[in-house]
């Protein structure tokens, strides 16, 4: 079942937002989320972005830490049909997902504009650098200021976030994977005091072309994670939480 909730700060508009197995997911479109994210960008404090898709919330079910990042995240957007669905069983008629891949390519294509620096951290060596260059290609001006691989065991978390801070980013993205991108955000944004830190776990390696999208007929069909999943059998485990999922929403009390 979905609740919907209400909070809010002094240096914002308020949240509305809709409960998904205790996690309050915001009721934002994309042009929602992206005004949100320039407000927590104008703010100057480093805040957290969580991208919300069925296995991280059935993870959280059984994860304490990832839990409390969901309900202390400054936005949460729904990044999964699944999301949607148990949002709308709340009555909350979103209509569009917020992904993380959509919010790199959204953040990046206004960076130039609004002068944000942005900082990509995550996937194998070279991926970030190759989805750096492409993106610059894509949209000139694209004002990506650094670039880092992330394979480093968590001891290591405290040393890359220094490395990170000498960039000031305005923007981090972190493509680590569910629950590692969040719970290193979570950890760390007080030394790289990044404004906004968002997850988008393959996302760099979309847009280095290592991983292809699926065609926009089968984004419109909301059949994205079957895509991904025939692709790349490794996702099946990822996949197979939706049916977890759907049964956890249909009989959460």
């Amino acid at each position: 079942m979905t609740d919907s909730a209400e909070s809010g700060s002094s240096t914002s508009s308020p949240r509305a937002t809709g409960l998904v197995l205790g996690a309050p997911v915001d009721l934002v479109t994309m042009e929602g989320a992206m005004a949100r994210i320039g407000e927590l960008i104008a703010r100057g404090e480093p805040s957290q972005v969580v991208t919300a898709d069925a296995s991280g919330l059935v993870a959280a079910q059984t994860d304490s830490l990832l839990a409390s990042i969901y309900r202390s995240a400054e936005l949460v957007t729904a990044d999964s049909i699944g999301v949607l669905w148990a949002l709308g069983r709340g009555g909350h008629k979103l209509g569009e997902r917020v992904s993380g891949v959509d919010l790199v390519d959204r953040i990046c294509a206004a960076s130039a504009d609004n002068g944000w620096r942005i900082f990509f951290l995550g996937s194998a060596p070279g991926v970030a650098e190759t989805a750096a260059e492409k993106l610059r290609l894509k949209y000139p001006g694209c004002n990506i200021v650094g670039t880092r691989h992330g394979y480093f065991p968590a001891e290591s978390d405290a040393l890359v976030a220094e490395e990170v801070a000498a960039f000031q980013p305005d923007v981090l993205f972190v493509a680590m994977g569910i629950p590692r991108q969040e719970k290193f955000i979570a950890a760390t944004k007080a030394i790289h005091r990044a404004k906004v830190s968002i997850g988008v776990g393959g996302s760099l390696d979309v847009f280095s072309g290592r991983a292809k999208r699926a065609p926009a007929i089968i984004q419109r069909l909301n059949l994205e994670w079957l895509w991904r999943t025939l692709l790349n059998p490794k996702k099946l485990p990822k996949a197979l939480t939706l049916p977890r999922f759907v049964w956890m929403v249909l009989t959460r009390r």
